[in-house]
């Protein structure tokens, strides 16, 4: 089987405001050019910007993804994103079953379930989040347990994305968003190769890691990942481009 191809992604939660967002995508849009023909790049703005970061993103090799989506169809479901409105305007992937939505707001796997199977029908590629832990808990869970826990939270939806779909994976250790420092290395190989046996099956899936990822990272992971999945240490631009410097096979 041919080398996978990296791929970096930025979640921007809600920290930026539409003029920051704007602000960000054009400070970016040179290292988009610069490495989006080595690596692929996903950022995930908020939902307001979304028709914006399409725009910009187009001429500046930067997917763009949503992160969140409604597990109903459009109708009478007030505030709700539907899936086809988020294919419709350009959006090509969709954040699923990220900690925070799994613990500030309750889903559950039939929730994110719902959520993966209305995405594929509409053509999103999910990005789905899994790891170990609780939020707010930064005690480190040992790696069989993160095994047990992040690939137990995988195979709840794995029956509903084909086999030869190219969706992500992004493995954050729960403990490890907001801290200081990423999970150590030995640690995120040990879960990686875990993941990666669940993976078996779906030869165009991608494993990429998330946490206090920044760079310096990837080089120690590279033999068990596919690349980062970036939040804070990629607001600043000159951050995003650090890292993908570093990801970038040619580099």
């Amino acid at each position: 089987m041919a080398e996978r191809r990296r791929i970096v992604a930025v979640g921007q939660k809600t920290y930026l405001g539409y003029g920051q967002t704007r602000a960000w995508l054009e400070a970016a849009a040179e290292t988009g050019r610069r490495f989006g023909g080595e690596v692929d790049l996903v950022v995930f703005p908020v939902a307001p910007a979304l028709p914006l970061a399409v725009e910009l993103g187009t001429a500046a090799s930067l997917a763009i993804g949503a992160q969140d989506v409604s597990a109903q169809p459009p109708g009478a479901f007030t505030g709700e994103l539907p899936a086809a409105l988020l294919t419709e305007i350009g959006v090509r992937y969709v954040e699923l079953g990220h900690a925070e939505r799994r613990f500030l707001f309750g889903e559950q796997a039939d929730v994110i379930r719902a959520k993966t199977e209305i995405s594929v029908a509409h053509g999103l590629l999910p990005l789905l989040c899994v790891g170990e832990g609780t939020l707010g808990d930064t005690t480190p869970v040992g790696a069989p347990d993160a095994v047990d826990q992040a690939g137990a939270q995988l195979t709840e939806v794995l029956d509903l994305l084909p086999r030869e779909l190219a969706f992500v994976v992004a493995y954050e250790p729960v403990w490890a968003i907001g801290a200081d420092q990423p999970a150590p290395v030995e640690h995120v190989r040990a879960v990686a190769a875990g993941l990666r046996t669940l993976l078996e099956g779906h030869p165009e899936a991608r494993l990429i890691y998330g946490g206090t990822a920044g760079p310096g990272l990837f080089g120690a992971i590279s033999e068990a990942t596919d690349g980062l999945f970036l939040g804070r240490r990629a607001h600043d631009p000159a951050g995003f481009a650090a890292v993908l410097s570093e990801v970038a096979p040619a580099h």
